[in-house]
């Protein structure tokens, strides 16, 4: 993704959420300058395009909070970082990632914990399991595609071209899975 293409979709709700926090347009459009340069020099850096909002985000906030600190104003920051976290974490990935784990069935839960969390092999996993290889490559496989099905049904993601699962979480009420 380009920055042009970033700015074209996120640069009205960053430049509302800095307005939100500094209460004047000039220095809110000075801070989402400075945010777009940072999203610029570092957009290459970023690995998983569906974290492109919430990095966003977070160069924002850490504009706003270098404004804050330039002025010397610890009362704001405290505050500010206080209210931004409780934003953060109202409905995110994880939140629906739990709830698709949740409904998944225990022979592909297990696997998939065991392999993508714990960090087993997945001859390791089979052996810890009393199965063959094959099955506990074919349960792994099962999980991960029922996992991208559920964020595909519950917040309308889908896979692009390169067969990665792409989209942005909706609102905690529109969700399917956590609603």
């Amino acid at each position: 993704m380009t920055t042009n293409k970033v700015w074209k979709t996120y640069s009205e709700d960053l430049k509302r959420f800095i307005i939100s926090k500094v209460k004047n347009t000039t220095i809110a459009d000075d801070i989402l300058q400075d945010t777009f340069i940072k999203i610029h020099t570092k957009l290459h850096t970023l690995k998983d395009i569906t974290k492109l909002k919430p990095w966003c985000f977070t160069i924002a906030r850490n504009s706003i909070l270098d404004y804050w600190k330039s002025k010397n104003q610890t009362f704001e920051i405290a505050s500010f970082e206080t209210e931004t976290e409780l934003i953060e974490h109202q409905h995110t990935e994880k939140d629906c990632l739990k709830g698709i784990l949740k409904t998944l069935p225990k022979k592909y839960r297990d696997p998939l914990f065991l392999s993508d969390i714990k960090g087993l092999k997945q001859q390791e996993v089979a052996t810890h399991l009393h199965q063959s290889l094959s099955t506990t490559k074919s349960q792994i496989q099962r999980a991960r595609k029922l996992i991208a099905q559920g964020f595909m049904d519950c917040c309308g993601f889908v896979i692009n071209k390169k067969g990665n699962l792409v989209g942005e979480i909706k609102a905690k009420e529109d969700c399917k899975v956590c609603n």
